[in-house]
């Protein structure tokens, strides 16, 4: 079952949102203080987020564009707000659909279902910023260009992606790699984040991964 946040400030449009994704089958969650709401966002893994322009504290605007940086779920915009300057600006911060209240519900449901169509055809990619990889191939895509990793690059990659922006162990990630370091040369994982950092660099990326002196490695990823 996909799961479905409303992000929309409008108490008695929210109720009646969450009760149209409701009726087609859809677990609905929604933000009910804008406070903060990045992290109850984040927290809640949505496949798919609806979300309002003309919000409380933070707008609607850079929301989307601090979502877009650090999650993978589509994103579909739903507004008042009806000129082609708003949608362009939306859609230009990785908004993936831009609609007007008032609202079909058909139409809204349709467009939502294309959207999870779409996103779980690529359910094997993991993303920060424009920074995207491929964990069936170990194809990492950054704006228009990519490399194609090996087998041990890309899963240093991957585990630095999924626990981004976070500081990764090197205990943790000989554990992914060699299920420990008990036995494992205690070089062996610089060696080969000297190779991923090369591979990087053919995309303009060695500079990315970022050496935490005593703690670890973590993905210094600039926003989109």
């Amino acid at each position: 079952m996909s799961k479905i946040i409303i992000i929309e400030d409008d108490i008695y449009l929210r109720e009646e949102l969450v009760n149209t994704f409701v009726k087609k089958g859809y677990s609905v969650s929604s933000i009910p203080s804008f406070d903060a709401p990045e992290k109850e966002i984040l927290n809640s893994a949505p496949d798919l987020a609806v979300l309002d322009i003309n919000l409380p504290g933070k707008s609607g605007f850079e929301l989307c564009k601090w979502l877009k940086a650090r999650a993978s779920f589509p994103i579909l915009i739903l507004t008042a707000r009806d000129t082609l300057s708003d949608e362009l600006y939306a859609l230009g911060l990785g908004a993936d659909d831009f609609l007007t209240k008032p609202c079909h519900p058909d139409r809204l449901i349709a467009r939502a279902e294309r959207l999870l169509q779409t996103y779980g055809k690529v359910r094997n990619l993991v993303q920060a910023g424009d920074l995207i990889l491929d964990i069936d191939t170990y194809k990492v895509i950054w704006k228009n260009a990519h490399v194609v990793l090996s087998d041990t690059e890309g899963k240093i990659l991957q585990v630095l992606l999924e626990r981004y922006p976070a500081i990764v162990s090197k205990q943790d990630l000989s554990l992914v790699l060699w299920g420990g370091d008990e036995y494992v040369d205690e070089n062996i994982l610089q060696v080969n984040m000297t190779r991923l950092r090369k591979s990087l660099d053919v995309i303009g990326l060695r500079d990315i991964i970022q050496t935490v002196r005593g703690q670890g490695y973590r993905l210094e990823v600039r926003e989109p």
